[in-house]
């Protein structure tokens, strides 16, 4: 009987080890890791938080490869885990436990394909990183707006998967506003090739929005052309101590009525963010004599050089002043002010380290909500769990924050894990109520799955549901992230 079992089980793994030998030819000797000591970063996501098994990590060179690849895995019903710079904080990017799947990394795609300075488009492959990215627009003296403290590593293909935002939503908008066109690899095989610079095309369904923030579920992103913007020439930089949420939206209401589109970035920090950034990076310090509850970091910019757009700036922070919604305020006056500003926003995943163990919410809600939202989940948490310290920071401007409540300093970590699901389960509900999201701009990946079920209505999974089904039939791709793995 055991002889007729071993006889099954190597009958039934040959057409895999079949088709990996047929993955290991697509991509050759450079696009193949499969020793464990190679594999491992790929497996494990940053921070540690998620790990997976996988049977191979693929590195494929082109588009053509990655639709060999894909091919050959849908034909033998392999899974497919994309990749891009591993950067995410949700598990998107690792596969399960079952070493079936195969990771299939974008880092060797690193080609600039086009830059059109009439058309401000950058055409790019998924592996170049944003600071790449940013870099090559800068070298036709345009900018391209994403700005994440990840930019140096996390890859455009991911950031168009993730549906990134980052400091500048409030002025440019998110990836789907900043992409023109896309190539993209389906679960097939097949490659849909829609890279068009185009800003108008009403030719039927905006195809390229099914994949971006998709995750890498309903197929692999291999390129973009990408929305250029002019450079500014004049950026002015502040800093404001106010007493509460309710006085930030206030003010971004008289910031938006005094500078207009030149408003980037209205960055809200609780007083125990900026305290830990402080206590936990060597080299800041709070720019303010005394200490506030809440604190906004300030940005404009624009092309026409002089001193109106400071005097605008000026103008609105002496408005606040006199309307009591402006407690204190600093303006910076060099390049060096305004890099130690945006270093006490750019600390705060630091500050939270420092602070102790915590709970991460990535949420949003209307911006008129925001003062709502914190004072219902503080209130309901303080209630639960006595101690707990609300940490919050975030892009108040287009009403993403990320609350990330510090636990007593007498749980274990043990006791965090434990009551987390306690703990998401209060903050989301007030997000439900007030008609938000549970993800921001992090996505779903595995982390947060059961709790979209849970929040989203059966009619929105059921149309989730029958594009994944059209797509991805079989499940193979990136299963388990976004929609839960089919059995």
């Amino acid at each position: 009987m055991t002889g007729v079992r071993a006889t099954a089980a190597a009958a039934s793994t040959a057409p895999m080890e079949g088709a990996l030998s047929r993955l290991k030819e697509i991509v050759g000797p450079a696009g193949i890791l499969e020793e464990p000591e190679e594999m491992e970063p790929f497996r494990v996501g940053f921070g540690g938080a998620f790990r997976g098994e996988a049977a191979l990590v693929l590195r494929p060179a082109s588009t053509a490869q990655v639709a060999q690849v894909v091919a050959t895995c849908a034909q033998a019903r392999i899974p497919m885990v994309p990749q891009g710079g591993n950067t995410g904080l949700a598990g998107g990017a690792q596969p399960d436990d079952s070493g079936r799947a195969v990771i299939i990394a974008l880092d060797r795609m690193r080609r600039v394909r086009a830059v059109d300075g009439a058309n401000d488009t950058l055409t790019v492959e998924a592996g170049v990183t944003l600071a790449e990215v940013q870099q090559a627009a800068q070298a036709v003296d345009r900018l391209f707006p994403l700005s994440l403290a990840s930019e140096g590593s996390c890859r455009i293909g991911g950031n168009l998967a993730t549906n990134a935002g980052g400091t500048q939503v409030l002025r440019y908008g998110t990836m789907r506003a900043l992409t023109l066109g896309i190539e993209a690899v389906l679960p097939d095989g097949r490659v849909f090739d829609a890279l068009r610079g185009l800003r108008k095309d009403t030719a039927g369904y905006d195809m390229k929005q099914v994949f971006i923030g998709s995750e890498g579920t309903l197929g692999i992103i291999t390129a973009a052309v990408l929305r250029l913007f002019p450079r500014p020439r004049v950026v002015e930089t502040a800093m404001a101590g106010i007493a509460d949420a309710a006085a930030a939206i206030r003010l971004l209401g008289l910031a938006r009525a005094r500078l207009g589109e030149g408003l980037s970035a209205f960055e809200l920090m609780r007083a125990p963010s900026l305290d830990f950034a402080v206590a936990a990076v060597p080299g800041l310090s709070s720019p303010f004599a005394g200490r506030h509850a809440w604190y906004l970091l300030i940005e404009a910019s624009g092309q026409a050089e002089g001193d109106g757009l400071r005097q605008a700036l000026d103008g609105m922070l002496e408005a606040g002043l006199e309307e009591g919604l402006v407690e204190d305020a600093v303006v910076a006056a060099s390049g060096e002010q305004r890099r130690r500003l945006w270093g006490l926003r750019e600390a705060q995943a630091e500050a939270q380290k420092h602070a102790g163990r915590g709970v991460k919410h990535d949420i949003s809600v209307p911006v008129s909500a925001i003062p709502d939202f914190i004072a219902r989940a503080d209130t309901a948490l303080q209630r639960a769990f006595p101690g707990i310290l609300p940490f919050a920071f975030g892009h108040v401007g287009d009403g993403n924050l990320h609350y990330n409540p510090i636990v007593p300093r007498d749980w274990s970590e043990a006791t965090r894990a434990a009551r987390q699901g306690e703990i998401n389960r209060i903050v989301h509900d007030v997000v439900a109520a007030l008609g938000g999201s549970i993800s921001a701009e992090h996505g779903l990946g595995q982390l947060r799955v059961a709790e979209a079920e849970h929040y989203k209505s059966a009619v929105e999974l059921d149309l989730m549901w029958a594009l994944k089904s059209a797509l991805d039939p079989h499940g193979l791709m990136n299963p388990g992230k976004v929609l839960r793995a089919q059995p």
